[in-house]
């Protein structure tokens, strides 16, 4: 059984890549002061993470707009996952005025039993930073096909719907 964790107060909180594109790796990074959890995501993960957490910061806000971003520092080395992400639990804690993002581990075949968990408590400036930063990694891959949408060939000239 992978290791659970559940971290309050985070002081990072952020997503990236690793590799080049087309073949990028994604992460989420969260850390308190001795901990820091990395677990690996897939792209359409964080695009989707990132759309979520605007739409919720525009309903919990008077002023979306006047939320300072946390400046984004990217991921700390060593980029080690401690497990790959799954399921998606979302909250949020008004009297904290914090948002809570709950990521269930992905069950390998043989196992759906003891999944680990990771709860974060994210503040408002943590979110936008981390929509700004994950907006910005999802963007720098490779160019979508004008016709499907699909990724291009690593050297972006190629789709088969083009054909």
């Amino acid at each position: 059984m992978s290791e659970s964790f559940d971290l309050s107060n985070l002081e990072h909180f952020t997503v990236g890549t690793i590799g080049p594109p087309g073949q990028r790796v994604f992460y989420l990074q969260a850390g308190v002061t001795g901990t820091l959890v990395t677990l690996k995501l897939e792209k359409q993960e964080v695009s989707a993470l990132a759309d979520h957490f605007a739409a919720v910061l525009r309903e919990i806000s008077d002023d979306p707009d006047a939320i300072e971003p946390e400046v984004d520092i990217g991921l700390i080395d060593p980029v080690e996952a401690e497990w790959t992400a799954g399921e998606f639990r979302f909250g949020y804690d008004p009297d904290a005025d914090r948002m809570l993002l709950i990521i269930t581990e992905r069950p390998a075949q043989e196992e759906a039993d003891d999944l680990a968990t990771a709860q974060f408590r994210i503040t408002k400036g943590q979110v936008a930073g981390f929509v700004n930063r994950a907006r910005q990694v999802v963007a720098a891959g490779r160019p979508p096909c004008r016709f499907c949408g699909a990724p291009l060939n690593d050297d972006g000239t190629w789709c088969p719907c083009s054909n």
